[in-house]
């Protein structure tokens, strides 16, 4: 017989290679502040032999192992999942738009009772309320203020006169049926090298998987920007039903060099902003802890960023591309603009890790989980 563990079993996949910081960011984030006990477990490194041997009170399922279909847990986890009916299970997810009844039929078949999503809650009676039996759903950004972040950018800072950039970004191509909204990762960069190409700013503005920074070498990169360019993160098409995936596969095999706005016109159109999926980007808050004056299409960034209070606001049709490039060369606006996002989204509590995973227990111990520990830390948080 199982034995019965008071605290919270964490599933994540993490690639042992160079990656974005932000998933061990997260997970690292429950073992270091939550309230409640955390066992973490990498399943790239296999299914422990062991495992059957223990009932957790909560099974965490992390954003990570949604990335990809299929799922990175393999035959032995799902098993283990099917077993643990006892257990309160949790489901974090990210990049929610499409594999939509693959994610329902999981979240239902092993009885999910709690999703974060990127999802905002005007939206839930057209997706995981329509389509699923989870009984909670919880809004949540998807990356927060780490300590480990915040203390980099202190090591790392350079006077704004000291940055040899000005105007920095990464981003990379997302595929086309994700709709218009995927494309202006790419869009923002290639045509702000186009129009900004001969105003004698120093721009390092790249697109391709090969120019793709991760760990401190990112970090010194925007050290060393004076301002950096964004976009919200998400897409414009959610692909509820799974026929926009397909059609377009379809397509694009019948014809590969196909260009967006034909894919667009044959297919996306009908679904194009069919449920609202945007959202405020870690980056946002890294270039507030490295105070890089940020440059941004205008969007809502989860309510959290305000145009000419955090960032310079780019209009979509670039009707306003002059007026932008005065403003990002004035030291003031930027230190202007660069203060109040640090003051606002790093210098307060309030976008933390510690925060979120506070939150994260304040949602559990609603649920009846953990009473036992009458309110107090189960072990010292770090």
């Amino acid at each position: 017989m199982a034995e019965n563990v008071k605290g919270i079993l964490l599933l994540y996949h993490h690639l042992l290679t160079p990656n974005a910081a932000t998933i061990m960011d997260h997970v690292d984030a429950f073992r270091r502040y939550s309230r409640f006990p955390v066992w973490s477990l990498n399943t790239e490194l296999g299914f422990p032999a062991r495992l059957p041997e223990f009932q957790f009170e909560i099974i965490l399922l992390h954003y990570s192992l949604f990335g990809t279909v299929p799922y990175r847990l393999n035959e032995a986890f799902i098993k283990y999942l099917e077993q643990s009916g006892s257990s309160y299970k949790v489901a974090f997810f990210q990049d929610e738009s499409h594999h939509c009844k693959q994610r329902f039929e999981f979240l239902d078949h092993h009885r999910v009772e709690c999703v974060y999503t990127l999802v905002e809650p005007q939206q839930y009676k057209y997706t995981y309320q329509k389509y699923t039996r989870v009984s909670k759903l919880v809004n949540y950004i998807p990356g927060y203020v780490s300590e480990d972040m915040v203390e980099l950018a202190g090591k790392f800072y350079r006077p704004d006169s000291k940055r040899r950039i000005d105007v920095g970004y990464r981003g990379r191509q997302l595929p086309f049926y994700m709709g218009r909204g995927s494309q202006e990762k790419t869009d923002i960069a290639i045509r702000f090298k186009e129009k900004a190409g001969n105003l004698g700013l120093r721009l390092d503005i790249e697109t391709g998987e090969q120019k793709r920074l991760y760990g401190r070498n990112w970090y010194r990169f925007l050290a060393n920007c004076k301002s950096v360019l964004g976009v919200e993160a998400g897409v414009s098409v959610y692909d509820i039903e799974d026929t926009v995936r397909p059609e377009y596969d379809r397509l694009a095999s019948q014809n590969p060099e196909v260009s967006f706005e034909d894919v667009f016109e044959q297919i996306l159109s009908p679904y194009e902003e069919n449920i609202y999926y945007r959202t405020i980007s870690p980056r946002h808050f890294e270039a507030a802890a490295f105070r890089n004056c940020q440059v941004l299409y205008e969007g809502r960034y989860s309510g959290i960023l305000e145009p000419m209070v955090h960032y310079i606001p780019l209009k979509k049709d670039w009707s306003n591309f002059d007026e932008v490039i005065r403003l990002l060369k004035d030291a003031s606006v930027r230190r202007e603009l660069t203060e109040n996002a640090y003051q606002q989204l790093i210098a307060t509590d309030r976008y933390t890790f510690r925060q979120h995973v506070h939150d994260f227990d304040q949602e559990l111990l609603q649920a009846g989980l953990g009473s036992e520990m009458g309110g107090q830390p189960s072990r010292p948080v770090t």
